[in-house]
């Protein structure tokens, strides 16, 4: 990225959070700063200084842009939510982080417990993250059994209850519901019972067990013997949800243990919950782009694990004290809504607990690193069979497709999408806008498009495909030919799949090459081709809709965003409106004719300029 003095000047010296993005405008990396200023003005001093991340980041960065906050507090939640909705390629980013269920009780007169993976500001309160689905499934069914829990997903309050919009169901006829929708146990009862829920959420069982137990004596003594066992089994399944508990020897306060262990760009960072003396529950944090700065990578996984949820411990043990503790210890208040103390314990139970969470950590990143290492060796059937289909060298591993979408002759867009051993890697698409070619060209779009792609690697001096897959027949394949040739890459595979009779071109042969029509590699390319395809339509149409929206249709009198959407949804571009009768139009869209012999007007006008 160039450096713009002037920009670089009128920076804010305020606290906020910045961003970098790329050439297409794409945003690759977040950052929070004290003094904005400062914090950007570092980017562009001497490189030595700086790590091999940052130099990279910088290489690909085109601009950059800032937001001033209140504090550094704020900066830190801002940078932890962009980083959560964003997912920068520079940024650690917490692997699958987007799936990591919580348990959500909405802020209801009536709450539901229900399981989510999306925190909202909406008053509810989120225990979680849990990334042991089969523990979560077990607190889940705990619950349930233990509460009778609404499960129905109405809105109830008194009014409702009043106007008997609801009846009851099946739960309340099997002891699993109280009613609330009729009115059949009070508001203020039924949230007693949820507060219930709430510290069994916080691992207070003993609490629940006295609760399940004064109801169940109250029961046998006023001699409603089928309560009393429903209390008892009720009993029993929290007994037993104890006795599986971990116990520590260490004293019963509430904390969490947190270590991290981490190689390579990759780490993984164990949880363990202790709560009343009792392991609650462990949570394995797989982490990407890690820092090679410890401090840092801890503050940023903790902030991004604890944000938005209400498991936050009193304390939290770590290895290492944190260079921006007190920020961190101010957010992580905030969260919780009452004080959290950082722990970094040396000698005693508490530094073995941590010991042990660490060796957890480690042994977890050593089966991930093995993983990952026996899929890098792992060649799919498909690969296999495709290689041999093409007489390739090696094992197309890696492959790119592209295609060409354009619709009446306007919007052409090009698409490339990536698979990886056969799979697909979103992350690795691309979207184009063609901008050499003025006219329907699908030779000349192709040729640009892939002059782009490898010229952009080239200059990143990022890894070339195995495979090239180019959606067409031998002259689309000749014209991305001839842009590798350009580019002095013409010795990467590449070939054509023509759609009418699934046909393979290869450069230097003009006859289609023969394969089997059920080999595991044919149907591997037809994956490929369709994929491009489906992504270069769906890209053509977002640019398309975008287009009729700012389109000179709007400036005639009458015709508003219903009209446009009609015409969009109804009509393939301007010249195909244009081939239309007024009358034809108006029975279409439901306009009148004079209307419609405006528009019909307007698209002959715009054809003939084109």
């Amino acid at each position: 990225m160039k450096k713009n003095s002037e920009l670089l000047k009128n920076l804010p010296t305020f606290p906020g959070v910045y961003t970098f993005k790329d050439k297409d405008e794409k945003i690759i990396y977040i950052g929070k700063a004290k003094n904005l200023k400062n914090r950007i003005r570092s980017y562009f001093q001497n490189s030595k200084t700086q790590s091999s991340k940052t130099i990279s980041m910088m290489k690909n960065a085109d601009s950059f842009e800032w937001i001033i906050v209140k504090n550094e507090v704020e900066a830190l939640l801002t940078e932890a939510n962009l980083i959560k909705k964003h997912r920068p390629k520079y940024n650690i980013l917490m692997k699958d982080d987007k799936t990591y269920p919580y348990i959500q009780i909405t802020k209801e007169p009536y709450p539901q417990v229900l399981l989510t993976r999306k925190i909202k500001k909406d008053g509810s309160k989120y225990f979680g993250p849990y990334t042991d689905s089969k523990r979560l499934r077990t607190i889940l069914k705990v619950i349930h059994k233990v509460f009778p829990i609404r499960s129905c997903s109405y809105f109830i309050d008194d009014k409702i209850i009043e106007q008997k919009k609801i009846s009851i169901c099946l739960d309340y006829h099997i002891k699993r519901c109280q009613g609330p929708c009729e009115g059949l146990v009070s508001e203020k009862e039924y949230n007693e019972m949820i507060m219930h829920v709430i510290s069994f959420m916080k691992g207070s069982t003993k609490e629940i067990e006295h609760y399940v137990e004064q109801k169940m004596n109250h029961a046998s003594k006023n001699l409603l013997y089928e309560e009393a066992a429903l209390f008892r089994d009720q009993l029993r399944t929290v007994q037993n949800f104890s006795s599986k508990k971990s116990y520590t020897n260490s004293v019963f306060d509430e904390r969490d243990i947190f270590a991290l262990a981490k190689k390579d760009g990759i780490g993984v960072a164990v949880v363990i919950r202790i709560r009343n003396g009792f392991i609650y529950s462990r949570e394995k944090i797989s982490v990407q782009n890690i820092f090679s700065d410890e401090q840092k990578s801890y503050s940023s996984i903790i902030t991004q694990f604890y944000m938005g949820s209400n498991l936050i411990p009193a304390k939290i043990s770590l290895p290492i004290k944190l260079i921006d503790e007190k920020n961190i210890l101010d957010m992580l208040s905030k969260e919780r809504g009452a004080k959290v103390k950082l722990e970094y314990p040396q000698i005693g139970e508490k530094a073995k607990e941590l010991r042990i969470t660490m060796k957890n950590a480690e042994l977890l990143l050593n089966d991930w690193i093995l993983r990952k290492n026996k899929y890098k060796m792992f060649t799919p059937n498909s690969i296999t069979s495709l290689q041999s289909d093409l007489n390739l060298d090696v094992p197309p591993k890696n492959i790119e497709g592209f295609d060409i979408s354009h619709l009446g002759g306007t919007n052409t867009v090009a698409s490339m999408v990536s698979f990886i051993n056969g799979r697909p890697k979103k992350s690795n698409y691309r979207k184009y806008k063609i901008k050499s070619v003025k006219n329907i060209d699908d030779f000349a779009s192709i040729r640009e498009v892939v002059f782009r792609r490898y010229s952009r690697l080239q200059k990143e001096n990022s890894e070339y495909p195995d495979l090239i897959l180019i959606d067409g027949g031998k002259g689309q394949l000749s014209m991305a030919k001839s842009a590798l040739r350009e580019l002095g890459l013409d010795y990467i595979n590449i070939i054509g799949l023509a759609k009418r009779l699934e046909e393979v071109f290869i450069p230097g042969n003009p006859e289609a090459q023969v394969i089997n029509k059920k080999s595991p590699g044919l149907i591997l390319l037809k994956r490929v081709r369709d994929e491009a395809h489906r992504f270069a339509i769906s890209f053509q149409k977002q640019k398309r809709k975008k287009t009729m929206t700012e389109s000179p249709y709007s400036s005639i009198k009458g015709v508003g965003k219903i009209t446009l959407n009609k015409l969009l949804i109804e009509y393939d571009g301007t010249e195909d409106i244009a081939r239309q009768t007024p009358k034809s139009l108006a029975e279409k869209i439901g306009l009148s004719e004079k209307l419609s012999g405006e528009i019909v007007a307007m698209a002959l006008s715009l054809s003939n300029n084109t």
